[in-house]
């Protein structure tokens, strides 16, 4: 059901303002000013249509932090260009030596994989309630799987951006700035990914 309006609450603003916080902390010195730049710009256009979109149609606290949650990995993504992202050696810090890439046997980067998840796992759950809020003829299953077929759709068209911006470069910028490492399957895999992580969104409790 649609969400009262109001003022945007305080736990939105501390969401919000965390997530411009890490976006001003990975432009710090950065590694690569023109690749980071290039996948900020949907940062800084993402931002700005939440904060739009939960003007008029509010979104609920959970929904609009999962947002944000998503856009601060995407913030750091950005920063180390996917591919370069030092996860692993991170959990070896605070893990005291454990190497996640070495107990699950991988030979690349993951956090791109992770990203193209939690894009589906955040944006499910709102599309469907804004479906909702729109048509409240809608059954919550019908909603569901209208925010599915987004995902879907959204990450189809993402792959073909990404694809038309690499024909415009060297094959090493592209390389670098697809974050593809070597694996011709990397956008089927990217939008199977995303397609899986709006599917695990799917409400557990009926909704009303």
């Amino acid at each position: 059901m649609p969400v009262a309006q109001g003022r945007m609450s305080a736990p939105k603003k501390a969401a919000l303002g965390f997530v411009l916080a890490v976006f001003a902390i990975t432009w710090i010195a950065p590694k690569s000013p023109f690749e980071q730049a290039m996948h900020s710009v949907l940062t800084v256009l993402g931002l700005f249509w939440l904060w739009r979109h939960d003007r008029r149609w509010p979104l609920r606290d959970a929904h609009f932090l999962a947002i944000c949650g998503f856009m601060t990995a995407h913030c750091i993504a950005a920063r180390w260009l996917y591919s370069y992202v030092p996860y692993d050696q991170w959990i070896q810090w605070l893990s005291g030596g454990w190497s996640l890439d070495r107990a699950l046997g991988f030979q690349r980067n993951h956090f791109d994989r992770l990203i193209h998840f939690l894009y589906g796992a955040c944006f499910a759950p709102p599309l469907r309630e804004y479906f909702r809020q729109r048509w409240p003829a809608l059954g919550a299953g019908q909603a569901f799987v209208l925010a599915v077929a987004a995902i879907m759709c959204t990450s189809l068209v993402y792959e073909w951006f990404e694809w038309a911006i690499a024909l415009t470069m060297s094959p090493q910028d592209a390389e670098s700035y697809n974050g593809q490492q070597g694996d011709v399957w990397d956008a089927h895999t990217d939008m199977f990914l995303a397609t899986l992580g709006s599917l695990a969104a799917w409400p557990r409790k009926r909704a009303g």
